[in-house]
């Protein structure tokens, strides 16, 4: 898939649940994790969804000014970084913030990035990082932005990199 377009589950324009104030999400479409207990199991098939261009997704956040930022879920948006990358640019240039959740941790995205730099890019364009798989048996409604306690909240993970 070119890196003006990418393949998505589906679009809640204005979330209040996937990050801190008014977001608008992008689940993507596809997911090795296949965590039991997910709660997007329509994402896990690489097949599906449909294909959204990153101009017209851009369009559409700049035209909400309630937004406070643009949220990727899954899906694992680190199968699709190159758009997502395109995204978070133009969200940034408009003074959106970005929130990324992954089933990998952190660790494991900066060794996937080794092979694929705009994992690496996509982690520095992120203001917080939700990561790691969920665990079923960690299940915790109570957390932030989160579903099970093994998942870290983790500001500016690039520059931790």
């Amino acid at each position: 898939m070119a890196s003006d377009s990418l393949q998505i589950s589906g679009i809640e324009p204005e979330s209040i649940v996937d990050g801190p104030g008014f977001r608008y999400v992008i689940f993507t479409q596809g997911c090795p994790h296949h965590c039991p207990g997910c709660h997007n199991p329509q994402t896990h098939p690489f097949q599906g969804g449909r294909v959204a261009e990153v101009s017209g997704l851009l369009r559409e956040i700049g035209e909400d000014p309630l937004l406070q930022g643009v949220t990727f879920s899954g899906g694992e948006p680190f199968c699709q970084p190159e758009p997502l990358c395109a995204v978070a640019r133009g969200a940034k240039a408009m003074g959106k913030d970005v929130v990324c959740y992954s089933g990998y941790t952190l660790e494991q995205l900066v060794e996937l990035g080794r092979d694929r730099p705009a994992i690496l890019e996509l982690l520095d364009l992120c203001d917080l990082l939700i990561d790691g798989p969920y665990r079923e048996e960690e299940r915790d409604l109570t957390l932030q932005y989160r579903g099970s306690a093994n998942q870290r909240l983790i500001e500016h993970p690039g520059k931790l990199i």
